[in-house]
């Protein structure tokens, strides 16, 4: 992993719902964005990404342990400044594509696996995401996809808190005959999103197609005050 500290420090429940300390101890630690846990509960999970941490997955020592990240910068969409290139419009336009907003975990995930190799999206993880299911009224995780001919091309998997929603992973197609699916369904999400009275878009790593969408890189500080304001009801 790129930009990881020399020491993890194990991060407690506990910890995730005390605001105090996480001001204190680890929004203002500018040298330190990994954590680690083995509590895979679905309490955990939904802590931790209310407070703005974005988990991922390693094994150490023969162990899954999740890694909450706390990033240094996060690329983060103002929906009203979401960018559709003309190439895009026409081929959304021309294929006539449709988003599908549901909660159809494993296959995408499946799908997530089959495109990148040695995924952090693991089953244990993909379980986790499950168990949160009607937990809490504030957190909801969705999947998002478009289709062509009843096969899906591009999709991805994010969850909802308030007035933002955060991307955790995706894929699309890597073929010629898809070049552009994988932007329309960003595009498409970015639309559904604003259509339904979202804010921000947490889009995680600064990658350039993020920006291409009209996202701006964000620093930790920064991310915090518009994510804490917009993922209130």
């Amino acid at each position: 992993m790129e930009n990881i500290q020399r020491d993890i420090h194990y991060l407690p429940y506990e910890a995730l719902i005390n605001l105090s300390y996480l001001q204190e101890a680890i929004y203002a630690d500018t040298d330190s964005n990994y954590y680690w846990s083995d509590d895979y509960s679905a309490e955990y999970y939904i802590a931790q990404a209310k407070a703005g941490f974005i988990a991922v997955t390693e094994v150490y020592k023969g162990q899954e342990l999740l890694l909450p990240e706390m990033q240094f910068e996060c690329a983060v969409l103002d929906l009203e400044q979401l960018h559709c290139s003309k190439k895009v419009a026409k081929l959304m336009s021309k294929e006539n594509l449709q988003l599908t907003i549901d909660s159809n975990i494993e296959e995408i995930a499946g799908y997530i696996a089959e495109t990148h190799k040695n995924s952090w999206l693991t089953k244990q993880y993909t379980s986790i995401l499950r168990s949160t299911e009607g937990l809490d009224k504030n957190f909801k995780v969705i999947t998002a996809y478009i289709e062509h001919h009843g096969e899906v091309i591009a999709g991805e998997i994010g969850y909802m808190i308030g007035k933002t929603y955060t991307s955790l992973s995706g894929f699309s197609k890597k073929d010629k005959v898809y070049n552009n699916y994988g932007t329309a369904q960003l595009v498409l999400l970015g639309k559904y999103l604003q259509e339904n009275g979202f804010t921000l878009w947490s889009l995680g790593h600064n990658i350039p197609y993020k920006k291409a969408l009209g996202a701006e890189v964000c620093e930790r500080e920064c991310f915090l005050e518009r994510w804490f304001r917009s993922n209130k009801i």
